[in-house]
């Protein structure tokens, strides 16, 4: 559908756009070239009226969003929506999605132990790292099209015409998980004028970067456009051990494109992409050396404890991340009248592998591998209307089809079996090998160099939604009213196994002392109630500590408990599970907006939201409390340890005769979110200042959190967590050549109900990592040599969040004082000639401030604390030419 303005309100509208830079978030305006912002251009509508229409300095076009499924302004766009785009992502040098919250307040990117690992946060909310089987509640769509996990959709940017990021539940319009908001790719569309661009990139740690567009016409009604990007940098991380360098770039992509349009009423856009990432990634150091760092050193590693920010590490071998996307979409637009078909059709595969040395030390002790693919097939169908009466609607379909497999393994490394003797042994050794001799293992079995556990996991998901607005416009269309909905069908078979292999974690410590005392299983349930029952209270009982030798109403070999971090699993599905989820749901959206004065708008609006349940692919997904009921563990007892199978009560696992040894309970899947937003807006535009408000209320009831414990991961349910703040943002033009912006996002988060986390009750706590105060602003100053249209272009950007806890998980150590403040510059300056040719100097996190990205409890190594640092200052030049 075409933007057209058709009645007064639209014309005022239309007016207003050489100051809609700020209406969303003030990044749009940077995104302008600061003549063209100010200059209009003329149009004319149906009536004759000349209509001043701001222009996108870089493609031409009107500048418009695409944020309700309809082309709207800015302006007009009653949703809080920043947008940036594509020239402000060469000014500011940003190459892929991680850096774009550099711009944008209310967003945040963080990467973790590797390139796949990425979650998007908007206003707090936020999951889906680490795991495929948990969708993101922040749903990222690249020219319309779904892409389902974060390891997608982290390529480097090429040809980007914007980036818009919409805060709050957007399942009425986005029909598939977008229950905390949506990320929205508008790539540019191929052209019926011949033109490109080349640029190369050169910066420290020898940073390549080379990009190269080009479009054109093949016929009349046939157009073509090719794109692709070279990403190259060493790492800024040493490994100590090897000499090697780490946390590099290793990218490249590649998209091609067709577009027939022939003026018509059919249009037709077909898109094919590739892109691989093969790079080392990523550096993690240490916080707090906890207890068992000695018994690192003692068995031959070492790790980097002094020095957080030192941009060294310590790891037995280099890890290994690979990641493949690629695909195809078909969009299909067909005007009928004043109605408005679109039909968008895409299949994208995606392979995620990675070797990793998930202990993080120099010692050859753990060692991870995982290798997942996913395919997915969308099909989405949305039917506009554009009538000039008051009276216009939009009605969609979404389809979702995707299936995920998954290989993995947990390995022992050669030094694994002397740390864990060591651990056992309070730093001597020698205590696996008594363990082996009482319990009749084999000499040398436990925690032996070679895999310890396989994995193999599967999920097929399939999914529709129907969903629509109605818009009615009243008083002289200077008040709008908009109704929407959402109806939601989601299913999820799924089907997980796993070996463990360690033959300490296949011993159920407290029935290995009942039976010893009896003799064997027959002879216990022989024996007399009262002396069953005291064998029972002895086998759960744990010895005191340095006992020697251990009193005999006890159990000396629960303080092996500590070692069995890889238990056997219960396979699913099985006659108690059945490996499902079925959900479905009705979402819908209410909102007012209303045109106060020919400069400033507002609106109110009343939304819901969902999300379907998610499913631990994890080696730790474990029955829910109910289907298996453990026995009781007394104080001390790793939760790990499932406790007696003969104690165990009545419960339908045990009573179908399916428990195996030192199962426990935790959660195979989360069940729904349910999103609910109050919001209110004002958005203004008057000469030289532009200005956007929201204030919002947004809770998420049964936010789906993971949380990583330091031997696992846990998937569970939060009752409810809020957030209540506000976003401000302007754009002033105090001279012609100057624009100034400013962003400040306010966030009051909080766990209004969640008792049973897996690391304790965090009701009322703030959830880690969640800044109160987030800024974004920029100055920006264009010179212009005479009337030569050559200019010199200068930018400074300032990105800042307030000082917060990181991580709710680590309560139990120390203080949890582990915190996060960010103050980062970034800047460029340009030369750009008019005969196409641009020079650009540019730097990123100029004053190399350093900080904590995330803490996590140290895998296998109680009491230490571990994280990963943020990248230091970079910088380079660039030289563009476009044709």
């Amino acid at each position: 559908m075409k933007f057209t303005a058709t009645t007064r309100a639209s014309a005022f509208r239309a007016a207003l756009l050489g100051g809609i830079a700020a209406v969303a978030l003030p990044t749009a305006a940077q995104a302008q070239d600061r003549d063209e912002l100010q200059e209009a251009q003329e149009n004319v509508d149906d009536d004759g009226d000349n209509i001043p229409v701001a222009r996108d300095s870089s493609t031409g076009n009107t500048i418009v969003v695409t944020a309700t499924k309809r082309e709207q302004t800015l302006q007009e766009t009653p949703v809080s929506v920043s947008v940036t785009t594509g020239e402000t992502l060469e000014r500011a040098e940003i190459r892929d999605l991680i850096d774009v919250q550099t711009v944008t307040p209310s967003l945040r990117v963080s990467q973790l132990q590797n390139s796949a690992t990425t979650t998007f946060i908007i206003r707090g909310f936020g999951n889906g790292d680490n795991n495929f089987g948990i969708e993101p509640s922040v749903g990222v769509f690249i020219d319309g099209v779904f892409r389902s996990r974060s390891a997608g959709a982290i390529g480097d940017l090429v040809n980007v015409q914007r980036i818009e990021v919409l805060r709050g539940p957007q399942s009425t319009l986005f029909g598939k998980n977008a229950s905390a908001g949506v990320i929205s790719i508008v790539t540019q569309e191929p052209q019926f004028d011949f033109g490109g661009s080349v640029s190369a990139t050169y910066g420290n740690y020898d940073q390549v970067v080379l990009r190269g567009d080009i479009t054109g016409p093949i016929t009349d009604s046939i157009a073509f456009a090719i794109d692709g990007g070279y990403n190259s940098r060493d790492g800024y991380v040493t490994e100590l051990n090897s000499g090697e360098r780490i946390n590099n770039r290793d990218r490249w992509n590649a998209r091609g494109q067709l577009l027939f349009d022939n003026e018509g009423a059919f249009r037709l856009r077909a898109i094919g992409d590739y892109s691989k990432i093969d790079e080392l990634c990523c550096q993690v150091n240490n916080l707090v050396a906890g207890p068992t760092t000695p018994l690192v050193i003692a068995a031959g590693g070492n790790l980097v404890t002094g020095d957080f920010f030192s941009d060294t590490a310590f790891l037995n071998f280099l890890p290994r991340n690979e990641v493949e996307s690629y695909g195809g979409s078909l969009q299909a637009d067909l005007e009928l009248g004043s109605l408005n078909l679109t039909s968008i059709t895409a299949y994208r595969e995606l392979k995620n592998f990675q070797d990793q040395d998930v202990d993080f030390t120099g010692l050859d002790f753990i060692r991870e591998i995982r290798d997942q693919k996913v395919e997915t097939f969308t099909q989405e169908f949305r039917l506009t209307s554009d009538f000039d009466g008051p009276l216009n609607f939009l009605l969609g379909g979404f389809y979702f089809n995707e299936d995920i497999t998954q290989f993995s393994s947990i390995n022992n490394g050669e030094d694994s079996r002397l740390f864990f003797d060591l651990l056992a042994g309070g730093g001597r050794p020698g205590t696996l090998a008594g363990v082996e001799a009482a319990l009749g293992l084999p000499t040398g079995s436990i925690f032996a160099a070679g895999p310890s556990t396989r994995e193999n996991f599967a999920l097929s998901n399939e999914s529709y939604s129907v969903f629509g607005t109605v818009d009615l416009t009243l008083f002289d269309d200077r008040l709008t009213l908009t109704a929407g909905f959402n109806y939601t069908d989601d299913s999820k078979d799924f089907a997980l196994s796993q070996q463990s292999l360690d033959p300490l974690a296949n011993i159920n410590l407290a029935d290995a002392f009942i039976i010893g005392a009896a003799g064997s299983a027959a002879n216990f349930a022989a024996l007399p109630a009262p002396t069953r029952a005291a064998i029972s209270q002895f086998a759960v009982t744990p010895c005191p500590a340095g006992a020697t030798p251990p009193p005999p109403t006890c159990n000396p070999l629960l303080g092996l408990a500590a070692l069995q971090f890889l238990p056997p699993f219960l396979d699913i599905p099985n006659a108690v599970e059945d490996g499902q989820t079925r959900d479905d749901d009705f979402s819908y959206t209410l909102r007012a907006a209303f045109e106060l004065t020919p400069e400033l708008n507002t609106y109110f609006t009343y939304a819901t939201g969902f999300k379907a349940s998610s499913v631990n692919l994890s080696r730790d997904s474990r029955p829910v409390f109910g289907d298996f009921v453990p026995a009781t563990l007394p104080p001390g007892v790793p939760a790990v340890v499932g406790g007696s199978q003969f104690l165990a009560p009545s419960s339908p696992i045990r009573d179908a005769g399916l428990p195996i040894t030192n199962l426990t309970t935790g959660s195979r899947f989360a069940g729904p979110e349910d999103a609910e937003v109050y919001e209110f807006g004002l958005k203004g535009s008057y000469p030289g200042v532009s200005f956007n408000l929201a204030v919002f209320d947004q809770t998420i009831k049964g936010f789906q959190s993971f949380l990583f414990t330091g031997t696992g991961f846990a998937l569970a349910n939060a009752g409810q967590q809020s957030t209540r703040g506000f976003e401000f943002d302007t754009l002033i033009t105090p001279a012609d050549p100057l624009a100034v912006t400013f962003a400040l996002t306010y966030l009051d988060a909080n766990y209004d109900d969640f008792p049973n986390s897996q690391i304790g009750d965090l009701t009322g706590r703030r959830p880690g990592g969640i800044p109160e105060i987030a800024i974004s602003t920029s100055l920006q100053y264009t010179h212009d040599f005479g009337d030569t249209g050559n200019q010199l272009i200068g930018r400074v950007d300032y990105s800042h969040e307030s000082n917060v806890f990181i991580n709710n998980g680590l309560t139990a150590i120390r203080d949890n004082d582990f915190r996060r403040e960010v103050n980062l510059v970034n800047t460029s300056l340009t030369l750009a000639l008019e005969n196409g040719v641009e020079v650009s100097a540019f730097a990123r996190n100029l004053l190399n401030d350093r900080y904590i990205l995330t803490v996590f409890p140290g895998v296998a190594q109680a009491g230490t604390v571990s994280g990963y640092p943020n990248a230091p200052r970079t910088y380079g030049g660039t030289v563009r030419f476009r044709f």
